[in-house]
């Protein structure tokens, strides 16, 4: 009987150092291997349509688009990609928003060595993999919705104008946020006016602290 075929894998950290430990723990199994490297959010689209992988793994926190951002367009552009997202945060709020953008499961770097291989195989068995920490954060979301009868609220800003407060946060100029976003500047201009208004800002520094303290970019 053949075997099946590895799981083509795509990789994305924004530190070379961590790709490297991560790659050693999935290049060591014979039903996994890494067929290509990122080290942005940005990359890791390109890199997906390049070498269409099987699963992506994707660090939350990386420069031009984050690991969250990268995973919705994703799964918007090749739906048939499974995704796992890697992080270092235990934070709930990731957690519930990497399903909503259509992660599979997350994982904490802190124990990847333990966790990663059996997360990526039950990825792509199409079974979900939850640290514990977030199974409870789950039950407990899950317990206080129902208690309250209603849904968590909507976010205040849409997820194009999250990519534009990200790229503003990182100091990119209209023009190179036109040209990475394929759009107008006029457009880019209108996105950043509505997001000063929407969360009552008043220039780029301000948006920049903004992007920092909801953790679109690390300070």
């Amino acid at each position: 009987m053949r075997e099946a075929p590895a799981t083509r894998i795509l990789l994305a950290d924004d530190h070379a150092l961590v790709r490297r430990g991560v790659r050693l723990i999935l290049d060591n199994e014979p039903d996994l291997t890494v067929v290509a490297e990122a080290g942005d959010g940005a990359e890791a689209l390109e890199a997906a349509r390049t070498h269409r992988p099987d699963l992506a793994i994707l660090d939350i926190a990386m420069p031009r688009l984050t690991g969250l951002q990268a995973a919705r367009e994703l799964s918007r552009t090749q739906p048939g990609v499974r995704i796992l997202i890697l992080t270092m945060y235990d934070n709930e709020q990731y957690f519930f928003e990497a399903l909503a953008v259509g992660a599979s499961g997350y994982v904490l770097k802190s124990v990847a060595d333990r966790d990663l291989v059996e997360a990526c195989r039950a990825t792509m068995r199409g079974e979900p993999f939850l640290y514990p920490g977030a199974v409870n954060a789950l039950i407990r979301n899950y317990l206080e919705s129902a208690r309250e009868g209603g849904a968590p609220p909507a976010k205040a800003i849409t997820a194009r104008e999250e990519e534009i407060l990200k790229l503003v946060a990182e100091g990119h100029t209209s023009q190179q946020i036109a040209d990475m976003l394929v759009i107008s500047v006029k457009t880019v201009e209108r996105h950043r006016a509505n997001l000063l208004e929407k969360l009552g800002l008043k220039d780029r520094l301000e948006l920049a602290r903004y992007a920092i303290r909801v953790g679109l970019v690390e300070p």
